[in-house]
């Protein structure tokens, strides 16, 4: 799915306020803008009112990023704007999302999240269990070590 500009833009504006620096979780727009035009990306994106219709408010409040590679798909970015944040939109975002995986004939959504993302809520909330620990996979600015937790969504088709 290649990005036009404009989506692109909408998605680096979100990523700059959504991801703390210190963890250095955040892509680069050549990192995105490549990663969409492989051809097994996709991204969503969604307005403050919980709209996909982001003509009508300008702003964009999240997005989300992923790689399906035969019937899984990996949720390789998921971001809501701080000042979005406990509004709803998160559910709504990642809601979207799992349906349409599983409309496009997912077996079963992958992510991975460092262990103290807040959003680990979000995603347990939705459905998705822990499969997988990767012990200091992230490092932070200032060099301490977190693990990466693995987790998986199955739908029953």
């Amino acid at each position: 799915m290649i990005a036009p500009p404009d989506d692109i833009d909408r998605i680096m504006t979100v990523m700059e306020q959504a991801f703390p620096p210190e963890f250095g979780e955040a892509w680069n727009r050549r990192q995105v803008s490549d990663a969409l035009c492989l051809g097994n990306c996709r991204y969503g994106l969604i307005a403050p009112d919980g709209s996909e219709n982001l003509l009508t408010s300008g702003e964009t409040a999240g997005f989300f990023m992923s790689r399906a590679v035969l019937d899984e798909e990996e949720l390789l970015l998921f971001a809501i704007a701080p000042q979005y944040r406990r509004m709803g939109l998160g559910h709504v975002l990642l809601k979207r999302f799992i349906q349409s995986a599983q409309d496009g004939g997912m077996s079963r959504v992958f992510l991975e999240m460092r262990r103290d993302n807040p959003a680990g809520v979000l995603y347990a909330a939705h459905g998705f269990r822990q499969i997988g620990l990767r012990p200091g996979y992230y490092r932070t600015s200032t060099g301490a070590r977190i693990d990466a937790i693995s987790q998986e969504l199955t739908f029953h088709n």
